[in-house]
């Protein structure tokens, strides 16, 4: 087997990516996990988190990331902060290219740096991030039991979410810049049949407005120019998800969303190469996949080390 700096490195130092550090630790692989800033991903911004097992009276992102970091350096797993500018996979040693120009070689990688929920861009959407303003309807929805929220957004996971929602909220609003929903019909039967939700057509979200926790949101038609405040007690943002994989470019093969695809061992188009949680093309993106697909990936790695 030719010369790597490593057996496996992990991109990426969310769930997933350190699941996939603790598993292949504690493996005694040799192995390294980059991670652009601090570990945590988008779990840092979770406020309260109550569908993760183990944990019956819920725990906050920052605790969770913080227990998970500890237990995957307790096996002496190696953290870096780094920043992937691009990848090199036309020979069996791979090499990450480093921002600073610094080059990485390795046998196998997990490629697990997440997905970001494209947001608004409005004043008061970050503030109340984790204070009322929400991406993730299952993570969420039981929070807002017996009160009123809006959705935004008109594609099938708005308009599925939206529904679901309506299992704990007294109200939903759905608000749609257009006339006319772009999900999947049969999801737009069921909507408009379901008596806690009002649809806002041809409107569009402008500010979310409260003092600690989201109050109101502003809004306007974008036909008649009409702005109004609709009191609210959440808001989730469904209007699209990025996968972050800038760094990948055509290096494996991707869906037409930029999902990395994988079969059921995480294995990409290139061997050796493999993905876990929400970068990877998957009807469900939470922490508990996340964690499974890393167990899965560095399996697999292990697999493939043994047959080089």
């Amino acid at each position: 087997m030719n010369k790597a700096d490593y057996d496996l490195v992990i991109i990426g130092g969310g769930p997933a990516g350190l699941t996939a550090g603790l598993y292949a630790a504690r493996a005694r692989m040799k192995v390294m996990m980059l991670e652009k800033v601090t570990p945590g991903g988008q779990v840092l911004v979770t406020d309260w988190i109550e569908n993760y097992p183990g944990f019956p009276e819920g725990i906050s992102g920052i605790d969770l990331v913080q227990r998970m970091t500890d237990q995957a350096k307790r096996f002496d797993l190696v953290i870096e902060s780094a920043e992937v500018a691009a990848l090199d996979l036309s020979q069996p040693i791979k090499k990450i290219i480093l921002s600073d120009g610094n080059t990485v070689s390795t046998h196998t990688m997990i490629i697990a740096t997440g997905a970001s929920p494209n947001t608004l861009g409005v004043p008061g959407e970050s503030r109340f991030s984790g204070k009322g303003v929400s991406f993730c309807g299952t993570c969420d929805g039981p929070f807002f039991r017996n009160k009123v929220v809006a959705a935004v957004g008109g594609g099938d996971t708005a308009v599925q979410e939206s529904m679901f929602l309506t299992k704990f909220a007294s109200k939903v609003y759905i608000i749609h810049r257009r006339n006319e929903f772009r999900a999947e019909k049969i999801l737009q039967e069921r909507v408009f049949a379901n008596p806690k939700i009002e649809i806002i057509w041809d409107s569009v979200v402008t500010e979310i407005k409260g003092l600690s926790n989201v109050e109101k949101l502003g809004i306007r038609n974008v036909k008649t120019g009409e702005t109004r405040e609709l009191p609210v007690d959440g808001c989730f943002i469904w209007v699209g998800t990025q996968p972050n994989t800038g760094f990948v470019k055509n290096a494996v093969k991707t869906d037409e969303s930029g999902f990395i695809i994988a079969d059921l061992k995480m294995e990409t188009s290139v061997p050796g190469v493999f993905t876990a949680g929400d970068v990877r093309s998957t009807p469900l993106r939470q922490i508990v996949t996340a964690v499974g697909d890393a167990a899965i990936a560095v399996t697999s790695a292990e697999h493939y080390l043994e047959n080089l």
